[in-house]
């Protein structure tokens, strides 16, 4: 029968006893009493048991084990596998703002002795390292969207959180509806800049109940931690104020839908941002396509042109995102969402987005229901292969496409990005590039993506009925 030890983290492998008692003792005296180390499921939703802070010793040297196969999109499926262990990031540590007695810590999971190959956070510490190997850091900044709704009690629909009935074609930036909810928002911005995220802004977004949040940008695995803990953060600052967070891609038909953009970049050994022109050298795809990037930045921003649908299989990963990347749907005028397969500088209808007023790539495929962690580690390979193989992205596009049909998108050499999470997923298959980032964890992704594809549809709604039932 084989070691326990060696079923989990490796045999000679044991956490630093004097960090783990300094982590410990400050979570002692800042009354925590229990902690949870999270990892996360194909969704991004966290996964921890509550350990006793009197365990915390135990817990760090990965004595937490977890039936894998149990949850959703995550490998190891049948009751014969053996288990993995939660090792906790104890540099992640933090007091948890809606419950002072629980301590958070983003956690990578083990299996026989090594990473686990299928975890979503291994994944992107994988991308993380090839880029290293290059010589870059990378960096990733999120723009977290979300609705707060309150529950009508008679019909226990979802309604607008305000008591303003908003009347235009959107509630952007409105000053009255952010008012209403700012208890909750205000508690929110309060929490962040206690855990020093860089607050930035928040803002009563398009949506009616929509709002977003901006903070600073980070090493793109603590970006990617901080919008998993966000998501935790907002559901119970909502829940308190007797509100519901929602993060779901497209709530409405007939209204917004909530993006989480990623905004890009790399960063040199030297500590300089890569994607910006150093000046005096010379720079033949800015001079020729016009925007005041690094070639590097237009390497980085072809292999992401490149991958693109590979990429929002990842970055918009349900079947709901896909009701939201659209033009126009049941809204009044455009919506806004990135549905061409181009770059420009201040065009939303694209993909990608190259912001004057930051270094940066923005893509705005991104919705909230993403994995930070797959999606972000899928992104850094293809910009990477964009650097390597010296791709050009082509004529940048800065004006308004919506305006433009199909054909005349077609005459202009644009693709549109995937229509569905099916053809997201054919893209993500004949992918090779998908292959070095996930590596094992291909084929479960995919398979579990179809199946939620059919999940949702195969079903006939009543809508649907009603009106064909007896059209013929």
């Amino acid at each position: 029968m084989p070691n326990l030890q060696t079923l989990t983290v490796p045999a000679n492998w044991s956490p630093n006893a004097q960090t783990v008692a300094a982590v410990k003792q400050r979570l002692k005296s800042a009354g925590v009493t229990r902690c949870l180390a999270a990892w996360t499921d194909v969704y991004g939703a966290p996964k921890a048991k509550v350990t006793p802070l009197s365990c915390f010793e135990k817990m760090c040297g990965g004595a937490e084990l977890y039936t894998v196969g149990a949850v959703e999109g995550m490998g190891l499926n049948g009751p014969h596998e053996d288990e993995c262990a939660a090792v906790p990031d104890l540099d992640t540590a933090v007091v948890c703002p809606w419950d002072p007695q629980t301590a958070w810590m983003h956690a990578d999971l083990y299996y026989h002795g090594a990473p686990y190959a299928n975890d979503p956070r291994h994944i992107l510490r994988n991308a993380l390292q090839r880029a290293q190997e290059m010589g870059f850091t990378f960096n990733l900044g999120i723009e977290p969207e979300f609705y707060l709704f309150k529950i009508d009690e008679t019909t226990g629909q979802p309604v607008p959180a305000t008591a303003t009935a908003f009347k235009g074609p959107n509630a952007c930036y409105d000053v009255q509806l952010t008012t209403e909810t700012m208890p909750a928002l205000a508690e929110i911005g309060g929490h962040l800049e206690q855990m020093g995220w860089g607050l930035y802004s928040y803002d009563q977004e398009c949506g009616r109940g929509q709002h977003e949040f901006d903070f600073g940008y980070a090493d793109a695995l603590i970006s990617s931690d901080r919008l998993v803990f966000f998501r935790q953060l907002v559901k119970h600052v909502a829940a308190d104020h007797g509100l519901v967070a929602s993060f779901m891609p497209k709530p409405f038909a007939d209204d917004f839908r909530s993006g989480a953009h990623f905004n890009m970049s790399l960063e040199d050994t030297s500590g300089n941002n890569a994607f910006v022109m150093p000046k005096g050298a010379a720079h033949p795809l800015a001079e020729q396509h016009g925007l005041p990037m690094s070639t590097t930045a237009y390497h980085f921003a072809a292999g992401l042109l490149k991958h693109a649908g590979a990429i929002t299989a990842a970055a918009c990963s349900t079947y709901n995102s896909y009701q939201g990347l659209i033009a126009r749907g049941a809204l009044g005028d455009f919506s806004w969402a990135p549905v061409l397969v181009t770059y420009g500088h201040n065009n939303r209808s694209s993909m990608l987005r190259c912001p004057l007023n930051r270094p940066c790539i923005e893509n705005r495929a991104v919705d909230m229901a993403v994995n930070p962690y797959l999606a972000a580690a899928l992104m850094l390979h293809a910009g990477l292969d964009g650097i390597e193989q010296q791709l050009d992205p082509g004529e940048p596009f800065n004006n308004d496409l919506y305006r433009l049909d199909r054909m005349q998108l077609k005459q202009r050499g644009v693709n549109t990005l995937p229509p569905t999470l099916l053809h997201a997923l054919e893209a993500f298959e004949t992918d090779p590039l998908v292959e070095r980032a996930f590596g094992s964890y291909k084929p479960i992704y995919l398979a579990h993506k179809r199946v939620a594809w059919e999940r949702a549809f195969y079903p006939v709604h009543d809508a649907q009925r009603a009106k064909e039932l007896t059209r013929l």
